[in-house]
Parts: structure tokens; sequence; C-alpha cells
């Protein structure tokens, strides 16, 4: 080779010569086209004059084959060291992917399960939907059908249900109504029925009632409705006989009991009220009664009655009154001047006491003939002010006093004089004759306008009404006093009734302070008679 350089060994690096001062050293390396060599450095501690380290260089070259395997090893290494330079960004590089490829797969997972559970709940929603419309009162939603899996089976049987209770819906409505409108028909017929009716349940409490029950017993049975009949009759002791008799026929429980027939009698401030009652019981072991009102019947028959034996009184009796006091008359004027002082005496007073008691009969065929004959009232315009001012004018009692509070403003009725004049009449006489033992004896009459009546009171301060004789006041031939004949009050109610009025009697009572008793004051007597309507 005709180059020189190639002669020389490879120097080393400025690097390893410093090394090499220290120590020896050694390593493979390649030099460039020649392969790989063998480097030795030794230091020699031969030192010029200069002072410098001389270093000795061994350079061998490598077997090709070993160089080979070296070189691969080192092309190795060198990857290796790449690679470990590398591994950190590859870690991260990895773990993002990772949690990329992750989230990715979770929201994949999230969508199809969304979308699966979408498929699975869209008939459990149109379900809820269908129960809510159901739970609103709407039968008539249908379902649409979901194939034939378990769900399918479900929305078909919920369509089967809906449609069941839509009919059974439909039938209750129908039955409801058919319920109501036979209740209203029935509260109807109740309502416009002139006889009171009155329903118990099973355990004897008063359930329902119509309008005419309240108006027969003067109550309002509506504060009563759900009380047994001792406990409404311990609130209203007047009704005790009718409420006792419902209550003993209502204690029977056989179904094979006849039903409840009876007529029994109430005491009212008018008189006498007499109920004729028919009970039965129900299907649900409740009871129901039926009453009317049977006093207008019963005391028509009464009039009916006395009216006949009024007249017969006045055919059998009244007849030979007159030749009676006649005979007698004659008698004490044709004997009178033959008989000596005592049997004239004797005499006189024996036809005086025939006659007597003859005129006192024909008062008494005339009383019971003008209570039969009862001719129809002549009605015309009257002021009753004017009229009883006019009759107590008649009556001029120094041991009695009369006071007179009447309505200031016009009182017009359309009455008989002639009847109602008898009527005052017979209460001031009856007012009187209560007073015959009093010492400050006062009758009060008072006019008073209450809505559409003209109410008229007559009262005393004396012994009152004896309690046997309310219940039987208007009744003929009742009285207390010992002369008369019991009739003044019967004429009197008829002559009302025949107004188209009401009378009532009752005691005014009042407590003793000493004793604390309760004792009559008095009578009071009320009569109401309709105001003229003009116009």
């Amino acid at each position: 080779n005709s180059d020189s350089a190639s002669f020389l060994p490879e120097l080393p690096s400025a690097t390893q010569l410093r090394q090499a001062r220290n120590h020896t050293i050694g390593s493979i390396e390649p030099i460039d086209n020649k392969g790989l060599y063998l480097r030795i450095l030794v230091p020699v501690n031969l030192q010029d004059l200069a002072g410098e380290t001389r270093i000795l260089q061994l350079l061998q070259p490598v077997p090709k084959a070993l160089a080979t395997t070296a070189e691969a090893v080192q092309d190795v290494y060198q990857e290796y060291q790449q690679l470990s330079y590398s591994r950190t960004s590859l870690r991260e590089v990895f773990a993002l992917t990772l949690t990329l490829v992750m989230m990715l797969a979770m929201l994949g997972a999230v969508a199809i399960a969304f979308v699966l559970s979408r498929r699975l709940s869209a008939p459990l929603t149109v379900l809820a939907k269908g129960t809510k419309a159901i739970a609103s009162g709407d039968y008539s939603t249908m379902l649409p059908a979901h194939g034939k899996d378990e769900l399918g089976v479900l929305v078909q049987s919920f369509n089967s249900m809906t449609q069941q209770l839509g009919d059974a819906t439909k039938a209750a409505d129908r039955n409801r109504a058919r319920v109501e409108a036979a209740r209203g028909y029935l509260e109807t017929i109740l309502a416009y029925l002139s006889s009171g009716v009155i329903a118990l349940n099973r355990r004897g409490e008063l359930r329902t009632f119509n309008q005419a029950a309240s108006n027969i017993l003067g109550v309002d049975l509506e504060a009563y409705v759900g009380l047994t009949l001792d406990k409404i009759n311990a609130k209203q002791t007047r009704l005790e006989n009718f409420l006792l008799t419902i209550e003993k026929s209502n204690l029977h429980d056989s179904p094979e009991k006849d039903d409840l027939q009876a007529q029994i009698e109430l005491a009212t401030a008018q008189g006498k009220q007499v109920l004729t009652l028919r009970g039965t019981r129900l299907p649900d072991r409740g009871y129901v009664v039926v009453f009317d009102d049977a006093t207008t019947m019963v005391q028509a028959q009464r009039d009916a009655a006395w009216g006949e034996v009024a007249r017969r009184l006045a055919h059998e009796i009244k007849n030979p009154l007159t030749p009676i006091q006649l005979s007698a008359e004659r008698m004490a004027h044709k004997l009178h001047d033959k008989l000596d002082g005592d049997d004239a005496k004797m005499l006189k007073r024996s036809t005086e006491t025939i006659v007597n008691q003859v005129d006192a009969l024909k008062r008494m065929v005339n009383e019971f003939s003008e209570y039969a004959r009862s001719p129809a009232p002549q009605l015309q315009k009257l002021d009753l002010n004017k009229l009883i001012e006019e009759v107590i004018s008649f009556y001029d009692l120094p041991a009695i006093q009369i006071t007179l509070q009447l309505e200031k403003q016009t009182c017009c009725i359309r009455g008989d004089s002639t009847m109602l004049r008898q009527v005052i009449h017979n209460l001031l006489q009856n007012a009187q004759d209560a007073l015959t033992e009093k010492t400050q004896a006062v009758i009060t009459v008072k006019t008073r306008i209450e809505g559409a009546m003209l109410v008229l009171t007559v009262a005393d301060n004396g012994a009152g009404f004896p309690a046997e004789m309310l219940l039987h006041a208007f009744e003929p031939y009742m009285t207390t006093k010992s002369h008369g004949t019991g009739l003044g009050l019967a004429i009197v109610k008829k002559i009302i009734d025949e107004h188209k009025g009401s009378i009532k009697i009752e005691n005014n009572s009042e407590t003793d302070m000493e004793s604390g008793t309760v004792k009559n004051a008095g009578a009071i007597v009320t009569i109401s008679i309709p105001l003229l309507v003009e116009g």
C-alpha cells in the first residue's frame, strides 16, 4: 500500500488516554473498514525529562466469528438501550391507550345496556301508563300486543283485566243509576205521602223518615237520626206511648210475628191526638212503621155520634118538658089557695124546683141542639179587635180585672161574628168560673200577628186545667164544674175548625220559692185564625 498512514495503528481517543494514565484499560471497539479490534492501553512508568507518562497500546484484531457475534450482541444491546430509554413513554402510551379502550368499552356497554333496557322496559312503561289510566277511572285503554313471551302474556292479561273492569264498572254504574232512580222515586212518594213513615235499622236506631212523620208528631226527627227509641223517648216524653208501642213490637225478632196494627192516643196542646199505626219487619231485620193522624176522622165520628145523641135528646126530652113545666105551674096556681100555710109553701117550693129543673134541661137540650145543628158559618170581613172590645164591654166584674193587650194594627179576618162572639163569651165565662175563689183575679186578653196568622190568647191566674182534663178538654160533656154541660170548649173548637184555625190549651206554671215545687198559675187558651188577605 502506498499510503504510509495505513501502517500506523488507530490512535486512542483523548478520553481513553486520560483513563489509561491511571490504570490499564481494555475494550473491543470497531475500527472503520477494519472490523473489531481489541484495544489495551497500559501506562508505562518511564518518565522522560519532560515528566510525561508513556502509554503502551496493543491492537489485536478480533476473530471474524467472534466479531460477528460481538456486533450482533452490540446491536441487541443498543436496541435494548433504546427500548430501555423509551420504556416510560411506551408505558404512558399503553396506559392512555388502555384507558381509552376501556372508556370506549364502558360507553359501548352503557349504550348497549340503555338500548336493551329501553327495549325490555318499553312494555313495562306501557303497563305503567295503563295502570295510571285505570287508577284514574279510564277503562277504555287497551295496550298494544307485545309478542308471545312473558311480557306479551302479561300485556294480554292486563287488557283482559281492563276490559272486565270496564264491563263491571258499567254494570255497577247502571245498577247505581237504577238504585238512585228507585231511591228518588221512593223519596218522592214518601215526600208527598200524607202518612208518616219511619224506618229503624236492625239495632233499633232511627234510620230514615219522611216529612209527614215530623209534621204529624210535631217533632223535627232529623235531630234524632241514629238514636234508639229509648233515647228519643228520654228527650220527647210526649211521644212515650207511640215509641213504646213500636219498641215492644220491634223486640220480637221472630219473622212469623204478625204485623203491628194499633191505635194510640197522644196528649197535645190542641187536645188528644189519635194515631193509627201499622208496622212490619224489613228483609234486613230492620223495622218500618206507617202511621196516620186519625184525630180528625175520630173527632168527626164522635161529633156525628154526639150530634145524633143531641138530636135524640131534643126529640125525646124537649117535647115533654113544656107540658111538665105547664102542669107544675097550673098545680101551683090551682092548689095554692086551697092549702094552708105550710102545705102551700111546700107546694110552691116543689113547683119552683120542677120549673127550674125543666129550664135547666131546656138549656142543656138547646146547647146539645146547637152543637148538633152546626150551621155553616157566614164568613165576611171582620175586625177581631173591635169584636173583642164589644164583648168585653158587657163584662162589668168588680172582683175580676180584665186586661186588654190588643194588636195596634188592624186585625181583619174572614169570620162569622155571631160564632166568634160565642167563642169569646165561652172563654171569658170559663175564665170567670175558674176565678170564683181567687182574691186578686185577673183575665188577660191578647191579640198579636204571627206571620199570616192572628193569635188570640185568653189567660187567667186561676188553678188551671186539671192534668186529666188536658187530654179530653175538647170532647163533649167534659167539664170539672158542678154546673154546665161540658160543651163549651167542644163548641169553641168546632167553630175555630170551621174558620180554618187551631186552638190549644195549656197551664201557666210557676215555681214556689219556698218549696221549690212547680204549680199551676192559671190557664191559657190560644187561638190562631188566618188573617184576611185582600186583593
